[in-house]
């Protein structure tokens, strides 16, 4: 059932737990989060970039997702538009169907990036869409990074609750030390859960986690063993992703562990039968992997068994 994301994000800012937010680019990958969702009886956000939706088009990714959501009609999903960067993106998103949208002006001055939320949500309100936006800049917290620096990058609980409360944003993405892709710390995981913890008590809005990928064990020695390489990549762990959620985190954002789990069986099928051509062999152990993923992520969040 497509429904707004703060319907979703409401439900789990007062009930204490954790929604996973994945993104998708193609059919394959949008099936396997509605699989894992259905399996764990678990709601969910499904996003598209900008670039995915430039890849699919915007009309596919939204008929995909409706047309796959009738087929759940049990479970709450959200069509979120990940990272828009401009009052237009957001525009078209809500216009097309999306449930909920994010307009990310992080990196621009705070006064800047408050006009340009305000205005996206004065628009997505008045189609009853839920509105994220983000503080701060992503990036892994080094152990020797200094105090003055952690200020400057990481998201200010004080701006935080100026900017909610002045914007009226529906959920908010503070910066506290993660990063995109694989590779989201160079020394020992480390996020700021003191500061989160700060922004939750002066917003009291449902907070999101981006970059939050845990590149689990055993997905990244699937990769590695099919002929992959990611060197030393570092994911959030487990136990940070339960903390973050302990410290008010409701929306959690992941991708690039959906990548790995699923490129690794396509290049595993590939190495094993150099004559298979039938896109189905390959596809079809993909998106039981990243089922798989999904389904073990919702399980940590918090997020099974709350449809």
């Amino acid at each position: 059932m497509l429904v707004y994301g703060q319907e979703i994000l409401n439900k789990a800012n007062k009930e204490g737990y954790g929604v996973g937010a994945f993104n998708f680019v193609n059919f394959e990958m949008l099936n396997a989060i509605f699989v894992a969702a259905n399996k764990a009886d678990s709601p969910i956000f499904v996003q598209a970039s900008e670039g995915a939706i430039k890849y699919m088009g915007i009309d596919i990714a939204v008929d995909m997702v409706q047309t796959i959501s009738k087929r759940y009609p049990h479970i709450p999903v959200a069509l979120h538009l990940d990272h828009g960067t401009s009052f237009e993106s957001c525009k078209k998103a809500v216009e097309a169907g999306f449930t909920s949208v994010m307009i990310d002006a992080s990196h621009h001055p705070f006064e800047e990036n408050l006009e340009e939320t305000i205005k996206v949500v004065k628009m997505a309100h008045e189609r009853g869409v839920g509105v994220e936006a983000e503080l701060g800049r992503l990036m892994g917290i080094e152990d020797n990074i200094s105090v003055s620096e952690k200020d400057a990058v990481l998201v200010n609980p004080k701006e935080a609750e100026q900017f909610v409360r002045e914007s009226k944003v529906d959920y908010l993405a503070p910066a506290i030390g993660t990063s995109h892709g694989a590779f989201k710390f160079k020394g020992e995981p480390k996020l700021d859960f003191e500061r989160l913890n700060k922004v939750k008590e002066l917003t009291r809005i449902p907070l999101v986690l981006h970059g939050a990928s845990a590149i689990p064990d055993y997905v990244r020695e699937s990769f590695t063993q099919s002929g992959g390489d990611i060197g030393s990549s570092k994911g959030v762990p487990f136990s940070f992703l339960q903390e973050a959620v302990k410290g008010g985190i409701n929306k959690v954002n992941t991708d690039t562990d959906l990548r790995i789990a699923f490129i690794a069986e396509v290049r595993k099928i590939a190495n094993n039968d150099k004559t298979q051509f039938d896109l189905r062999k390959f596809f079809a152990p993909a998106m039981e992997a990243m089922s798989k993923v999904i389904v073990e992520r919702m399980e940590i969040l918090g997020s099974a068994n709350k449809v």
